[in-house]
């Protein structure tokens, strides 16, 4: 298996695209962007992160306060990759009544 797409699956799966996006606005302490990603369980999003920071797209960082503190953010090479991914999703959203029609003409002629 090629290096690339293993990288390819971990900014283009389900949450680490929504991640990504999330982290283009803002940086976000864990319960506010798993309310932002919205769905996704914590198991899921620390594992997301997990992988996205051991890519070197997103950044922890843990403040030694009581209670804990932890900001994730995203590196140089996160935000890069995170406008690729974002521009694909914008245009899938743009795009989903054409794909829709293409299933329908699909399907009817398959019947």
């Amino acid at each position: 298996m090629c290096p690339s797409r293993l990288i390819l699956e971990h900014v283009t799966s389900r949450w680490g695209v929504l991640v990504l996006a999330a982290l283009l606005e803002r940086s976000y302490r864990f319960s506010e962007l798993r309310r932002a990603v919205g769905g996704v369980s914590e198991k899921m999003l620390a594992q997301t992160l997990r992988t996205l920071e051991r890519d070197g797209f997103v950044h922890r960082d843990a403040k030694p306060v009581i209670p804990p503190r932890v900001d994730y953010s995203l590196t140089p090479l996160g935000i890069e990759a995170a406008e690729q991914v974002w521009a694909l999703a914008r245009w899938t959203e743009r795009r989903v009544e054409a794909v829709r029609a293409s299933r329908e003409a699909y399907d009817g002629a398959r019947a």
